[in-house]
């Protein structure tokens, strides 16, 4: 094997390893919805009664239909819900 194509391969390898790390990092940077945690005012934006079709618009806190984005992972643990529990109690 020439050492052309080992330097290749050797630089070839650290590219990727690069891409994967940067992958990794947008990974962390993940967000979800999380239902009925807003405050009024501060939703993302259209809830899911159809009311309003903007952020800001949340006329009262913690509403169960208003949304914020959150870190992946975390909204269980602020008391919120995803869009299939903030339905199902919507519905009640």
């Amino acid at each position: 094997m020439s050492s052309k194509v080992i330097v290749s391969s050797a630089v070839a390898a650290a590219l990727s390893m690069g891409l994967l790390g940067q992958a990794a990092a947008k990974d962390a940077d993940a967000k979800e919805k999380c239902y009925g945690i807003a405050k009024a005012g501060q939703n993302d934006c259209a809830n899911l009664t159809g009311t309003h079709s903007c952020a800001g618009q949340a006329k009262e806190d913690m509403a169960p239909a208003e949304w914020k984005y959150v870190s992946k992972g975390s909204c269980k643990g602020m008391n919120g819900m995803s869009a299939e529990e903030a339905k199902a109690k919507l519905k009640k």
